[in-house]
């Protein structure tokens, strides 16, 4: 299985204090020595971590696969037609919440997110939208012409007990195998640690999990190498 290390929490702690260092751009060259197999990015219209700078000179530096995560907002697609990263992710955004909050309504916004992905695809940039394991998402997905998906894992991520995460996982299973019959491929993200990964990462249809947070809160202890390597190992 792929993993997709989301390297915005990096530019987090380098906006704290307005400062030039961590730099996202030698994290994203590290997290590709130790096994990352793309760099994920999200450039929110707020700029709270990822900038405009980071995302051009990721283009330059990344040898992987860069996937943009982004919004439908005109500004940030114009940004990524210009960047042509290798994927762009479609998310929602508020620019309220802390971090994005659930999957991406393809049923309410069919046309907006199609015009979006034509754009985008006219540029050569494959394009995969972010959304919950649902069903009528994944119909309204497939619908809408684009190859690929990542199912919201937060749910089962956040679970309070073993009765809850049950029920999130089995969700979650039902929704992958259903894409996969459907021919997307089917990514997977959000909220997955150490901890609560592995379960997910056995699930035959993954083809790659996209995981951020977590590993940049291991990395400031034991380094960004190593945390890369420990994650990559516990999906097989």
């Amino acid at each position: 299985m792929r993993l997709g290390v989301n390297i915005d929490h990096t530019a987090t702690i380098r906006n704290l204090r307005l400062g030039t260092e961590p730099e996202p751009i030698f994290a994203a060259m590290l997290c590709e020595a130790s096994g990352a197999d793309s760099i994920v990015a999200h450039l929110r219209e707020d700029r709270r971590h990822i900038r405009d700078r980071d995302l051009f000179l990721l283009k330059e530096v990344v040898r992987a696969k860069l996937n943009l995560e982004m919004s439908c907002a005109e500004e940030i697609v114009e940004i990524a037609c210009m960047v042509r990263p290798d994927q762009a992710t479609l998310v929602p955004e508020k620019r309220q919440e802390v971090t994005t909050e659930g999957g991406l309504d393809v049923v309410t916004n069919f046309k907006k997110i199609k015009k979006v992905i034509e754009r985008l695809e006219r540029r050569d940039i494959a394009v995969s939208l972010f959304i919950d394991p649902d069903k009528r998402q994944i119909d309204s997905s497939k619908k809408v012409g684009v190859k690929m998906i990542e199912l919201h894992t937060g749910r089962y991520a956040e679970a309070k007990n073993n009765k809850e995460q049950d029920k999130y996982f089995k969700e979650l299973l039902e929704a992958v195998n259903y894409a996969s019959k459907k021919g997307l491929v089917v990514n997977a993200g959000h909220g997955l640690n150490y901890h609560n990964v592995t379960r997910v990462a056995k699930i035959k249809g993954i083809e790659e999990l996209n995981i951020g947070y977590a590993i940049v809160c291991r990395a400031v202890l034991v380094g960004l190498e190593r945390a890369v390597r420990q994650m990559k190992a516990l999906i097989g």
